[in-house]
């Protein structure tokens, strides 16, 4: 995802000269084509994140439309003052990515793993909050965001995701469904859709029809489709902390209705990661692989 991060932001910012890219001290290589064709819109602001967060939100109230791009815990929790006061209280329309975003990092530990920033940054006001897919995903909300004025946050992968989106319909603050299902119901958000829908087709061979919804806005909600599910259970699958993420914001919601579905938030429980490893393993020890969560669904429904 990285790697089209790259390719795409190098592309709108040839078209649109407001946009300009601020590095935390990563990617280097990454953006050589971006600094070869604009090296006075690139900024590598060095091992310094928050003071890249206000360079952001300074060039931001000038009428640029500057991009803050290094490895998510670094980008959230590290500048979350800046972000509240600089950007959101400002509206300043600034971008920030964060890449490799919950457990891609998984075997740097606990100071590379990011569980929490989906909580974090929705509960700041104004924020937009986007978790894609995929690749084409990615490139598709990168556009969009361009055509807005808020703040905006992109949780991203860092390589290897499976492409799952290309060629369906796009549309902004709008759910996918990826596939259909009246047994239950698994919203997935972020690059953990794959195990979704792995998931659903092992269970589908034992005659359980799982629905498999892509939810790549986390805020704003798309409460049309959520109001629209079928009253059947209602998994949520997110490389988060189920404290204040995505399945937080669906229980929010679901707890105004009068007759809810019943809902199982499935993510990273409430503890730290000690004994590290590779992200497949990380998702198994958290059950959020597609063994996991073919456990949860067959017990759940039993």
């Amino acid at each position: 995802m990285r790697n089209a991060f790259a390719d795409e932001i190098l592309s709108l910012a040839l078209a649109d000269e407001r946009i300009v890219v601020l590095s935390g001290d990563i990617g280097n290589r990454l953006f050589d084509k971006f600094k070869a064709a604009m090296p006075e819109r690139f900024h590598n602001c060095g091992v310094a994140e928050a003071n890249m967060i206000s360079l952001a939100a300074g060039l931001a109230s000038s009428g640029l439309r500057p991009v803050c791009y290094t490895i998510t815990p670094f980008v959230t929790t590290r500048c979350l003052e800046q972000i509240k006061l600089d950007v959101c209280y400002h509206s300043m329309p600034v971008t920030i990515i964060g890449t490799g975003s919950g457990l891609s990092y998984a075997a740097l530990g606990s100071t590379h793993h990011s569980f929490e920033d989906i909580a974090i940054m929705r509960c700041l006001p104004g924020m937009r909050v986007l978790a894609p897919a995929d690749a084409p995903e990615l490139r598709n909300l990168l556009r969009s965001t361009f055509e807005q004025s808020s703040p905006t946050y992109l949780r991203i992968g860092k390589k290897g995701e499976p492409v799952l989106t290309e060629g369906r319909h796009f549309q902004p603050n709008r759910w996918q469904l990826m596939r259909k299902g009246n047994d239950a119901t698994i919203l997935s958000c972020g690059t953990i859709l794959d195990e979704a829908l792995a998931a659903a087709e092992a269970l589908s061979a034992n005659g359980i029809h799982v629905a498999v919804w892509n939810c790549a806005t986390v805020k704003p909600l798309d409460l049309e489709t959520l109001s629209s599910l079928f009253p059947a259970p209602v998994f949520t699958l997110e490389e988060h902390s189920i404290l204040g993420g995505f399945g937080s914001a669906i229980a929010e919601v679901l707890s105004t209705y009068s007759s809810p579905p019943r809902l199982q938030r499935l993510g990273i429980p409430d503890i730290f990661l000690h004994d590290t490893g590779e992200q497949h393993e990380s998702r198994a020890h958290c059950g959020i692989d597609a063994a996991g969560i073919i456990k949860s669904v067959t017990a759940a429904l039993r």
